[in-house]
């Protein structure tokens, strides 16, 4: 801490040393220090591999729970983080490099974590035998570029349709298989695949992901989920009288609350008779009949709006026939409005028929034995707009649910993109490791070793799914790995459900192309700069 005294007068004033103490690493010990560093993040994730991976549970200081077995979630909001941010600033290039593959991807966050985690203890051991770290580096990327290539010759291209929705449903059932809900993937991977092509351009082969809403509440089973052609609101009709169900709704979309105005003035009115207390209530009441008169002129039915309005207001609405929902969020009166094609309105003289929305039905829907209740509008002008409603045990289950879906969702919009998959259970990285390995024969010099080694980092994936699944993950990588060099078939993973076979065709297991591709990528990259660091100042704080 500074040191602070006081003059004469009584004023402070702060002495600073004139240095700052520093803390400096170099060399192999700062080499040494950061993959430690990259390792033990790798290592946390490593366990919540695969169908079988085991899930992580994190306190955080407010005592909020989270569970879950998505790596970027895990690394985001990991106990550990700001531990890291301080004194690992090494092992934070990991969750960012984790959260690089869920914003391109949407999924593979730990194999990407595990995958740069096994690169670095590899090229630990080529650090030990003095092999330089940039001649490391040139032979990783060397590698990556064989092993990627690989992957676009072993893909296999596959066919759907808006009739033929398999072989999406297929792919996000793989990624449904690691998580909570994988007792319902089938179902969960249907309603994936629905939500995505009801709002997808399959000519220019894009996805707009602001068009799905995914929204929980806590209760019933996850069996209850399901997809609604339309908006889900966390709101209910502002009075318990009104019509629980509007057929044929034109919705006018408010930012401007049902009040009187108030000036903005510091002067206050006071009140000093009966006969002006009656006139100021007399002038209330012509705000609230003029704000009610024009909202039915445009000829609305019902009123969203973004604010709340006090009982005399509520009461009005109700005599005049006008259901109401109140206090709106922006985010979903932009999405209501986008999806009933009408026009936000801030003032209420700007309101006319030409700014209303349209939607089929608003219904007021209840869960259960308790004041829980939703709204839900449907059949929308802009019918390409839906919600995924989750249903759960407790919240914890709804958030791990809905993020689940989100990974879904985005592998089925990447297989839009691109219709090539590979074959998962390890499958891929196995006949790449194959590949890398016999292509470094042909290399000469120093980078032959680290392409070796890229070849030993890849089958360290297998071996996750393995140990995860409670099989011996030396055995099981041996025998995949020369079934695979004898028959030649690329298909051959680790049968981590016990299936009978390790065909991972036969069990269609399917994973994206680019995301795959991906995954080695980014992996390599992050473990390039790792590997450059040789020098690590830390600079002090003023004493």
């Amino acid at each position: 801490m500074s040191n602070v005294v006081f003059d004469e007068y009584g004023r402070p004033f702060v002495i600073l040393r004139e240095g700052q103490a520093k803390a400096r690493i170099r060399g192999r010990e700062a080499q040494k220090s950061n993959i430690l560093a990259a390792r033990s993040v790798s290592s946390l994730l490593r366990t919540s591999l695969g169908p079988k991976g085991m899930d992580k549970m994190m306190v955080s200081p407010d005592g909020d729970v989270t569970i879950t077995n998505d790596g970027a979630t895990i690394l985001a909001k990991a106990s550990f983080k700001l531990h890291m941010e301080v004194e690992h600033q090494v092992a934070r290039l990991l969750v960012e490099l984790s959260q690089s593959q869920d914003n391109e991807i949407g999924d593979g966050t730990t194999g990407v974590v595990v995958l740069a985690g096994a690169l670095l203890e590899q090229a630990e051991r080529l650090l030990d035998r003095g092999i330089h770290p940039v001649r490391i580096g040139q032979g990783f990327d060397r590698a990556c570029e064989i092993a990627t290539a690989h992957l676009g010759k072993i893909s296999d291209t596959v066919h759907f349709s808006l009739e033929d929705r398999e072989p999406l449903v297929a792919t996000a059932m793989t990624t449904l298989s690691s998580k909570i809900i994988n007792v319902h993937k089938r179902q969960m991977a249907e309603i994936c695949v629905n939500a995505v092509l009801a709002v997808a351009d399959m000519e220019r082969k894009d996805v707009n992901f602001d068009m799905i809403k995914v929204d929980g509440k806590p209760g019933g089973e996850l069996g209850d989920t399901e997809l609604v052609r339309g908006i889900v609101i966390d709101k209910e009709f502002s009075h318990p009288q009104m019509p629980k169900e509007i057929k044929d709704a034109k919705l006018c979309i408010l930012t401007c609350p049902f009040e009187p105005p108030k000036p903005k003035t510091k002067h206050k009115l006071d009140i000093t008779s009966k006969e002006a207390y009656e006139r100021l209530h007399e002038r209330e009441q012509q705000y609230f009949d003029t704000m009610v008169k024009q909202c039915k002129d445009s000829g609305a039915n019902l009123v969203i709006c973004q604010w709340g309005f006090d009982d005399e207001a509520n009461h009005l609405l109700l005599q005049n026939d006008l259901p109401a929902v109140r206090w709106v969020g922006g985010v979903e009166l932009e999405l209501i409005a986008i999806a009933t094609g009408g026009r936000i309105v801030p003032r209420f003289q700007e309101l006319s028929a030409d700014k209303l929305g349209y939607a089929g039905t608003v219904r007021e829907v209840a869960f259960g034995t308790t004041k829980d209740r939703m709204l839900v509008i449907e059949g929308c002008k802009n019918s390409n707009a839906v919600t995924v409603l989750v249903r759960g045990g407790n919240k914890m289950i709804v958030d791990e649910a809905k993020r689940s879906l989100h990974d879904a969702m985005c592998v089925v919009r990447n297989l839009i993109k691109d219709n090539r998959i590979v074959y998962g259970g390890g499958s891929a990285e196995i006949a790449c490791s194959i590949e890398v390995s016999n292509a470094a024969d042909a290399i000469g010099g120093v980078e032959q070793y680290a392409v070796r080694a890229f070849a030993d980092a890849l089958d360290d994936v297998p071996m996750a799914l393995a140990e995860n699944s409670g099989l011996s993950p030396i055995s099981e990588l041996s025998a995949v790995k020369a079934a695979q060099v004898k028959d030649g078939n690329s298909h051959l993973g680790i049968d981590c459900n016990q299936e009978g076979t390790a065909d991972m065709k036969t069990q269609r297991i399917f994973e994206t192309l680019i995301g795959k591709q991906q995954q080695l990528l980014l992996a390599t990259q992050v473990v390039k700069m790792i590997l450059k660091i040789d020098d690590i100042i830390t600079m002090g704080q003023y004493d």
